[in-house]
């Protein structure tokens, strides 16, 4: 496994390779070819960021036939792609604020892709040379605002509204990885990369044939059976395989 997180100490941002609970500075390019330092970074002081940032997030809908099911919809025939706002991301650790009280805002666990190359116009085929690796996140949704409106950026682009995190991993295989969310220590979703409608090598293929894909953009890949809603004081938690967990309070 090959992890890289994002980090601040004081007024330094960095990139680091996280390898058994320590740090170890990047040098150079992180989507390039870096080299990292061989003495690991003391953790006292260090914040640990989202670990990219994206000048796009491109959210799938609908990519699981349990959660196509559950919410009434037929399975689509190609991917179904919205863009959310890079504004919405928030780090591990950090809380998830619902802005509207009244309204029913749902968890969705997912898995993430992060773009590591420029790419436009790129088979399936030939995905897996442009993606930097994969990380866990959520797709916060007002579900309210989502059922009343027939475009979904608006419900799903809040701030804090989209968790990402902790780290990347780059040398995973991401067709066949258990997903999960605990909600309060409750698992509420409990599926695999396995069922996906279009795995994330189409996915990428085919999002890269409507626009430029950069450096550090994310791709949402869809979220499994059982949704729910969250409530003030909710401990999310996403589990997915050979990832670290995804952990976030909402107020």
């Amino acid at each position: 496994m090959a992890a890289i997180g994002r980090f601040q100490k004081s007024d330094e941002i960095f990139y680091a390779k996280v390898i058994d609970g320590e740090i170890f500075k990047l040098q150079g390019d992180v989507f390039g070819s870096p080299s990292y330092e061989k003495k690991a970074t003391l953790l006292k002081g260090v914040k640990t960021l989202t670990p990219v940032q994206p000048s796009k997030i491109i959210a799938v809908g609908l990519n699981y036939p349990d959660h196509a099911r559950e919410s009434g919809k037929e399975l689509p025939k190609e991917p179904l792609f919205w863009l959310k706002a890079p504004s919405s991301l928030i780090a591990d650790g950090t809380k998830i604020e619902i802005p509207c009280a009244t309204h029913r805002n749902d968890f969705e666990a997912e898995l993430a892709i992060v773009i590591g190359r420029r790419m436009r116009n790129v088979t399936a085929a030939a995905a897996a040379r442009y993606i930097f690796g994969y990380t866990a996140s959520q797709d916060i949704t007002d579900r309210t605002i989502q059922n009343s409106e027939s475009q979904f950026a608006r419900s799903k682009s809040y701030d804090t509204f989209t968790p990402l995190g902790p780290f990347v991993e780059t040398k995973i295989d991401p067709h066949n990885l258990s997903i999960q969310l605990f909600q309060n220590g409750q698992l509420r979703q409990n599926g695999n990369t396995s069922q996906m409608i279009f795995n994330c090598f189409d996915l990428v293929s085919f999002i890269s044939f409507n626009m430029t894909l950069l450096p550090g953009d994310i791709i949402l890949t869809g979220t499994p059976s059982g949704v729910g809603p969250i409530v003030s004081g909710d401990r999310l938690e996403v589990r997915i395989q050979h990832l670290a967990p995804l952990v976030n309070m909402v107020k």
